[in-house]
């Protein structure tokens, strides 16, 4: 099967909206979470917020399996070196694959060759699985929080250029 790592086109956000939504809806049901109790969780995100992080200018890439796309990400970058990883997702059917540590083994290169010295992620904390899988794949925890308005723990990652 031929896989290819390329950047999003304007004209594919609704695609990549759909890969999102099937993606983290998985998430949503195992910890419960529904657009009354997190109406922002990346589930239910609207067209809209892609086409906004688009226009700020965030770096983002579709993994595509014979030319459908079964996987996305985002980067955005931050500042004094550091990016963000956003909704890095894959399709249900085609997890533990290999696909989601081609696509952070590819944003990782990405950074590197802008100059970048580490990524976040914020992820919910109570995942431990997701949590071990990128520890496994070089990002150190960095702790957690938990915030009033979200019924869950974000926790927090990073992983660091070692050049």
């Amino acid at each position: 099967m031929s896989i290819v790592i390329s950047r999003i086109k304007k004209e594919e956000l609704c695609e990549c909206l759909e890969v999102i939504h099937q993606s983290f809806w998985t998430v949503a049901d195992e910890f419960g979470l529904t657009k009354e109790n997190c109406p922002k969780h990346t589930a239910f995100l609207p067209l809209c917020f892609l086409e906004t992080q688009a226009e700020w200018g965030w770096h983002m890439y579709g993994l595509y399996a014979e030319e459908m796309m079964i996987g996305y990400f985002s980067l955005s970058k931050e500042n004094d070196g550091a990016y963000e990883l956003h909704n890095l997702a894959v399709l249900p059917r085609y997890r533990h694959l290999g696909y989601g540590g081609r696509m952070l083994d590819f944003a990782k290169k990405i950074v590197c060759e802008s100059g970048g010295r580490s990524i976040q992620i914020g992820i919910i904390a109570e995942s431990i699985v997701l949590k071990n899988w990128y520890i496994q794949n070089g990002f150190k925890y960095l702790g957690s929080k938990k915030f009033d308005h979200l019924p869950f723990t974000s926790g927090y990652l990073e992983w660091r250029n070692k050049e």
